[in-house]
């Protein structure tokens, strides 16, 4: 993998807040679609990464999000 690949992303990490919180994927390209899902319970983390097949996440639940940018937090969310 060469550092220099314009599609690989930092790595970020998703702390759940709650139980049943939903990370999907979404691909690159003309058109966007689900390509991959998961399922985090409650503390559980996840550490993701954009990579060449993906270029978005949808994130549903009360989630911490840590970026090299800062942390974002949806603690509001509303099922």
């Amino acid at each position: 993998m060469a550092d220099s690949s314009p599609v690989l992303g930092e790595y970020f990490v998703i702390h759940a807040l709650e139980n049943g919180v939903q990370v999907i994927g979404l691909t690159r390209g003309p058109e966007t679609r689900f390509h991959h899902a998961e399922k985090l319970d409650k503390n559980e983390v996840m550490v993701a990464q954009f990579t060449e097949h993906t270029s978005a996440m949808k994130i549903r639940g009360k989630v911490c999000i840590y970026t090299k940018h800062g942390v974002i937090r949806n603690t509001d969310a509303e099922e």
